[in-house]
């Protein structure tokens, strides 16, 4: 913008008319004595003590041209104070000026595109594409091709605003409210799977009185009558003098990862608890109980000394999308980048994603729904309504992401929109915008989400480990993994608070998965369930008991080992539960084991008998097969004898699905610890 002002400027000093004073275009002495007032006037700093003044030096012009309403310099000058004022329509106005003075003057096309560019910001759009068509149709070869180019896409970007707010989408941004917003800025937020805590960051004044804030985190809970309560900061380790920004939460609020920027002009001072590497870098940290532990630079190959900001973890954990600066900081060029954690919690070289998504310009504020198949993000590089604009990209069967879609007007705006988070259900977003209306710069504001934008519905699986032992349910810190019964992959893995046991997930609904649970010294769990949610249920909640190793003659069921039906042939999805047990077996020497089969009471007790036995040993096999001793392990088939649910208990249930599920719950495969 600033180079177009300037070269104006020098094409007028060329073509000054012969009456003027020498080098100028005005004869007005008083005009010029103001004019060369107001070019001094930003030496000096306004009545804040913070910026250059510019306001004075408005003054001077405005009362030059009273003087002279066709000097050209001080239009020209006048129109970038304006401009640094963040003035756009005046700027505009005096630009215009130019060229209702000498309208045949812009050989290179530079000030019809400033003027496009200018009107594009503020929103008019018709202004905008008939100054980008008096660039791509000027009629001499003076305009340089690049930009032509620059004037084509700013023209689609111009034409694809106006139908955006010819067809806007049925949303309404409201507000979050005064618990979370204030006077200053409150961006990226983030949200625990549960829907009831926001993590976020507020730009605070800082101590050194600088125009730009301090970054820290706040949280608020949300009521029992769905109102946000008043943030508060988190705590001191965490937030420090320096800047904390841009968090993404674990779907159980325990586990955060965020950006800390060194700071106090020295680029690896980042605060008394924490290290990086330069500039901007992503750190970690870890809830045990409610105490937050100190954050560590975030272990592996993702930081660097460029700028590194802006997390957003899967819901799995394994998975982290981040941005990247690109270049010199003054390009404002940042794209996202993935990176995936080894099972040594190191973070592995990022990948950048591909150039369908990343442009030359700015993307930020990258979110990965908890269905991990739709990312969205903000960015001045696509085609959009002005400032930076929100999208979103659905994964591809091959694994790449889509090309992304505008989510349209009106959560797009001239302004700048950026900090989208969608809630786990798909159907709620909140994103930060400084739209007017709200309670000073950019405030956050939730909207239902148009169908056609929504990501995959996801809600949460909670409950707490414990030692079934103990008469106080003593809280155990289990390790767990879900598994997706269809596709057989691994969907979550972690481990469970060890001062209280809890754990809390993010799953996508409609599938069945297989849970198995682990923790040393204690006999491992499993589970398989249907997250089939019943009407107007937010989440599954599922305890588990883990069994001492002393513990004899309990017990525990297999119940992710599946067979053909009336066969003994074990099915591919056992295979990971067995492993689980070959694992566990592994692990404890000393352990022996029997497997017991069971069947329902349907059929002739004799081919039941034989079918429980011929599982068993099914089971036997694969342990044995797999390099655990057979001296260690027992088999037995009890057929229909030990049915969990009894006959006249099924008999009394009032649908045949009930009843099915009963004698489903009587078949199954048992193991029992006989050291």
């Amino acid at each position: 913008m600033i180079k177009h002002f300037l070269y104006f400027l020098l094409l007028l000093s060329i073509t000054s008319c012969v009456t003027a004073q020498p080098g100028y275009t005005t004869s007005s002495n008083k005009a010029i004595k103001l004019f060369e007032k107001a070019r001094v006037a930003p030496n000096s700093l306004d009545k804040t003590g913070k910026r250059p003044d510019y306001k004075s030096g408005i003054d001077f012009l405005n009362q030059a041209l009273e003087k002279d309403p066709n000097f050209l310099e001080a239009h020209d000058l006048i129109s970038q104070y304006y401009f640094y004022e963040n003035n756009i329509e005046k700027s505009v106005f005096h630009q215009k000026e130019l060229l209702r003075i000498q309208p045949n003057q812009d050989f290179n096309g530079s000030l019809f595109y400033s003027i496009a560019e200018m009107q594009f910001a503020i929103g008019n759009y018709a202004d905008a594409i008939l100054y980008t068509d008096r660039v791509i149709n000027y009629p001499r070869p003076t305009i340089s091709q690049e930009l032509q180019v620059n004037a084509s896409v700013l023209k689609n970007k111009a034409l694809f605003a106006q139908d955006a707010i010819n067809n806007p989408s049925s949303i309404t941004p409201i507000n979050v409210g005064k618990g979370i917003n204030t006077e200053h800025n409150e961006y990226f937020p983030t949200i625990t799977v549960d829907g009831k805590t926001l993590l976020f960051t507020r730009e605070v004044p800082n101590n050194s009185g600088g125009p730009r804030g301090q970054e820290d985190f706040y949280t608020s809970e949300l009521s029992d009558i769905n109102v946000w309560m008043k943030a508060v900061p988190m705590p001191s380790n965490i937030n420090t003098p320096l800047n904390e920004g841009a968090p993404t939460l674990a779907p159980d609020g325990r586990s955060l990862v965020f950006v800390a920027c060194a700071g106090n002009g020295d680029n690896t001072n980042y605060g008394p608890t924490k290290q990086g590497y330069g500039s901007c870098d992503l750190f970690y940290t870890k809830k045990i109980g409610d105490k937050w532990l100190n954050p560590i630079n975030l272990p592996g190959y993702v930081n660097s000394s460029s700028w590194e900001s802006q997390p957003s973890l899967s819901s799995d954990g394994k998975t982290m999308y981040f941005i990247k600066r690109i270049g010199r900081a003054a390009e404002q060029n940042s794209d996202i980048f993935v990176t995936k954690k080894s099972d040594n919690g190191y973070w592995s070289k990022p990948e950048r994603l591909g150039m369908n998504i990343n442009t030359p310009y700015k993307e930020e504020s990258v979110l990965i729904h908890p269905d991990g198949q739709t990312l969205y993000f903000a960015s001045n590089g696509h085609i959009g309504l002005g400032g930076t604009d929100l999208f979103m990209s659905r994964k591809q069967a091959d694994g790449t992401w889509g090309n992304p879609i505008n989510l349209g007007y009106p959560i797009n705006t001239k302004g700048d929109e950026n900090s989208l988070l969608v809630g786990p259900d798909g159907e709620v977003a909140f994103f930060a915008s400084d739209r007017p209306g709200g309670f000073g710069g950019l405030d956050i504001y939730y909207f239902v989400l148009p169908e056609k934008l929504r990501a995959t519905k996801t809600t949460y699986f909670e409950g707490f480990v414990y030692d079934a032992n103990s008469t106080s349910k003593l809280p155990l810190a289990g390790n767990f993994e879900l598994i997706d019964l269809e596709t057989g992959e691994q969907v979550i893995e972690a481990t469970a608070d060890k001062l209280t046991g809890a754990f809390m997930v993010a799953l996508p609904t409609n599938r069945k998965y297989a849970l198995n649970v682990t923790y040393p010294n204690y006999a491992f769990y499993s589970k398989n369930f249907d997250m089939k949610l019943a009407e107007n249920q937010e989440a599954f909640r599922m305890d588990v008991p883990l069994y001492p190793l002393e513990n004899t003659d309990t017990k525990i069921e297999l119940e992710n080992v599946f067979f053909d039906l009336n066969k003994t042939t074990l099915r591919k999805e056992s295979f990971v539960e067995l492993n689980k047990l070959v694992s566990f077996l592994e692990k404890n020497k000393a352990v022996k084991i029997e497997i017991g089969g069971h069947t329902d009471t349907r059929g002739d007790a004799a081919d039941n008998q034989k079918l429980s036995e011929g599982r068993a040993n099914s089971v036997y096999q694969y342990l044995i097969k797999n390099g655990i001793d057979a001296k260690r392990l027992t088999y037995i088939g009890y057929g229909e004898k030990h049915p969990k649910i009894s006959d006249s208990e099924i008999a009394a249930m009032t649908s045949e699905a009930e009843k099915e599920k009963a004698h489903q719950s009587n078949r199954r495969t048992e193991y029992k610890i006989i050291k």
